[in-house]
């Protein structure tokens, strides 16, 4: 609750920000500002339309900051003069007019106030160079701070690009040397039916092979495990009985059966049903509808892995998706790992301990990717030379009405005396060239400005654990987000 006082030239003339102005100057003051008395309260909230500049005359003011869910205190003062409020006024509708603080006061306090409209307009009459000046200033780190945000995206799209390049790459080159074997191995089968075709089988003997061809292509699909030592084992036993049974090329024979799960029981099955002359070119025959079969069960798992992986990328991209909707953290993270998974490497051992029962969270999915990139990066920048195998742990919990997603690294850990330091834009450790230091930033603005969420660290030499907490329900979105 405020009211208003008469405003004296010679009062505000006392003040460090006006002390240099002219007698009409002072008058302007005056006549177009005003004095206020404010009780204990709340004087104004962040984000709330910035309407007035306010230069405190006496009294005690507090100034608080919104981080997460909590309002932190970030200054106390009765120093005669500060000022706070609508400071960037005289930027026009070029930026968001809102107040970015809290101000409360806790006891009768007098403040010397400016409409917004009057501060800009005094501003760009009475100070025309300087306001150029704090403009460009502010737009300047503004933009310099947007394309280097855009430079780092552009460079962490490429390194992901390229690491899901390379995981099609592996399945798509087997899926063609696959096809590329099968036809070699159709091929071979349409020999051996022009055998079949010339007479060497009688008409019931034929029809039990193409029995015993569909018997064998049901059992490659259903072949047991075996361990290395059985799997030599039945090899050595079926070259045994092909070179019994003047088979060529046992060798090559015996294993293929073997991978479908047969056995010797199931050589003397078609051994019985088969003329001991024709009996090599129907060996041959089945063995050839094994290895199509394997080759086809091989391409299909290529392509499986191709669609699997086109899934991942467009789950990571979040592409056809609603911007804001409740989302599985762990679907994000998996395709987050998978998009990394080249760049994590066989040094680092990924440990996922996940809270399945953890509810969808309501989120910005695509920007929420985008702070598990950065901070799994970092984990993984950090390991990067470490002699041992490293730990990548990613770890759920709940915590209260928040949802808690842990990300651990086992590297050196981060020197005590930067902490404080490492989600300030621009701030980085890593040599020139190899980071913007925009990344922390990034995820810090996405986690606590945009999801009303925390985000922490912890660490120490062979522990370090960045913490992001989310609400488990929907907030109003904050006005910070249209910066």
């Amino acid at each position: 609750m405020t009211s208003s006082l008469p405003c004296y030239v010679q009062e505000i003339k006392q003040l460090f920000l006006f002390e240099k102005l002219a007698p009409e100057q002072l008058d302007r003051l005056c006549q177009d500002g005003r004095v206020e008395l404010a009780q204990p309260g709340i004087l104004y909230t962040e984000g709330q339309p910035a309407t007035c500049f306010y230069v405190l005359l006496d009294g005690t003011v507090v100034m608080y900051r919104k981080v997460g869910q909590d309002d932190v205190e970030v200054n106390r003062t009765s120093q005669q003069g500060v000022y706070a409020g609508a400071m960037q006024a005289y930027l026009g509708d070029r930026t968001p007019q809102i107040y970015n603080n809290t101000l409360r006061v806790t006891e009768p306090t007098r403040f010397f106030v400016l409409p917004a409209d009057t501060f800009a307009t005094i501003m760009q009459e009475w100070f025309p160079m300087a306001v150029h000046l704090l403009e460009g200033i502010f737009f300047g780190v503004k933009n310099t701070q947007q394309a280097i945000g855009q430079r780092e995206r552009l460079l962490a799209l490429g390194s992901l690009s390229a690491g899901l390049t390379h995981e099609l790459n592996n399945p798509a080159a087997a899926a063609a040397r696959a096809v590329a074997a099968l036809r070699e191995r159709v091929a071979a089968m349409r020999h051996d039916l022009a055998a079949l075709a010339a007479g060497k089988f009688t008409t019931a003997t034929l029809a039990a092979l193409i029995e015993a061809q569909k018997q064998t292509a049901n059992m490659v699909g259903k072949a047991p495990q075996l361990s290395p030592l059985e799997t030599a084992d039945r090899e050595d036993t079926l070259t045994d009985w092909l070179d019994g049974h003047g088979i060529e090329h046992s060798w090559q024979i015996a294993p293929t059966l073997v991978q479908a799960g047969l056995d010797d029981a199931w050589l003397d099955h078609i051994a019985a049903r088969v003329d001991q002359p024709a009996l090599p070119t129907a060996i041959r025959w089945l063995s050839q509808t094994v290895e199509n079969e394997l080759l086809m069960n091989e391409i299909a798992e290529s392509t499986a892995r191709i669609s699997h992986l086109v899934d991942g990328a467009k789950q990571y991209a979040q592409l056809d998706r609603a911007p804001y909707r409740p989302v599985d953290v762990h679907e994000l993270l998996d395709s987050t790992l998978m998009m990394l998974s080249r760049k994590i490497g066989p040094h680092i051992a990924v440990d996922k301990i996940y809270d399945t029962t953890l509810p969808a969270v309501p989120a910005y999915a695509a920007e929420l990717n985008q702070v598990w990139t950065n901070l799994i990066d970092n984990a993984i920048a950090a390991m990067s030379n470490a002699t041992d195998t490293a730990t990548l742990t990613i770890r759920t919990a709940r915590v209260q009405d928040q949802l808690l997603v842990e990300i651990r690294d086992t590297g050196a850990g981060i020197d005590a005396k930067i902490r404080d330091r490492i989600f300030d834009p621009f701030f980085t450790t890593k040599p020139v060239g190899e980071g913007t230091g925009l990344g922390l930033d990034i995820a810090w603005r996405i986690v606590v400005n945009k999801h009303h969420g925390n985000l922490s660290v912890e660490s120490a030499p062979g522990d370090t654990r960045f913490q992001v907490l989310l609400p488990l329900a929907a907030r109003t979105p904050n006005l910070e987000e249209s910066r």
